[in-house]
């Protein structure tokens, strides 16, 4: 294959064979799977399919499987509403994760959210959508001083700048999801926030104790921790 490829995500509108064989046609040399979304059986299908289509078309395509990934999220808010923010306002996180939140507070997936963190920390919700500063820190609350308005939603990211964070390389969804992955037979993992050296040589270990040795893992540093290490040693990440 190129050493400059085309990827493609592939769902439910592009997973059939006269719509995979069109993108092959185009120069597709890479079919990405998002592991965010769907389930075995969908993601199965269109590994079929792809292969069906190579098969008769005599073109190569590489199989890739994108990770979820560790990361930390919010939680349920009162009727699903998102709430309303405003600067200047106090806004607390908690790792109770029986809370449901509202414009006062709300729960993250990461139990060790308040460990991690101390004052004068940013944290940014939704893609830097609501930034805020840690102003206090208890056992199970982050409390914030909220610095520009916005809606908080459920189910959003939250990003902690220049915080090194203590979450797993692979959640016990990614584990079950690389197995799959090995199953399968694809040929990259797009391995998601990787931070340091550590979590990849974890996804290999993984990889090959379920005969994935020879898959080739892609790195995607999506934090300012991976491009901190990067710096700090080439060889880290």
């Amino acid at each position: 294959m190129k050493k400059t490829k085309i990827v493609c995500t592939i769902g439910p509108k592009t997973e059939s064979e006269e719509m995979l064989t069109s993108l092959l046609n185009a120069g597709m040399n890479v079919m990405r799977l998002n592991f965010s979304h769907g389930d075995y059986e969908e993601h199965g299908n269109r590994i079929k399919n792809m292969r069906a289509v190579i098969a008769k078309t005599g073109k190569n395509a590489g199989i890739l499987l994108d990770t979820k990934g560790p990361e930390i999220r919010t939680m349920k808010l009162e009727g699903g509403v998102d709430a309303a923010l405003v600067a200047g306002q106090t806004f607390t996180f908690t790792t109770d994760q029986s809370v449901i939140g509202n414009k006062e507070r709300v729960a993250v997936t990461y139990p060790g959210f308040a460990a991690d963190l101390k004052i004068g920390n940013t944290v940014l919700v939704d893609d830097g959508l609501i930034g805020m500063e840690v102003t206090a820190v208890t056992e199970s609350e982050v409390i914030c001083k909220v610095l520009n308005s916005g809606d908080l939603g459920e189910n959003k990211g939250v990003n902690l700048p220049g915080v090194s964070i203590q979450l797993p390389a692979l959640a016990e969804k990614d584990k079950r999801d690389l197995i799959f992955g090995c199953e399968q037979g694809v040929d990259f993992v797009a391995a998601s926030f990787i931070r340091k050296r550590s979590d990849v040589l974890e996804i290999r270990e993984h990889l090959k104790a379920h005969g994935g040795e020879n898959i080739q893992i892609i790195s995607k540093i999506e934090n300012q921790e991976g491009p901190e290490q990067l710096r700090r040693d080439p060889r880290s990440v």
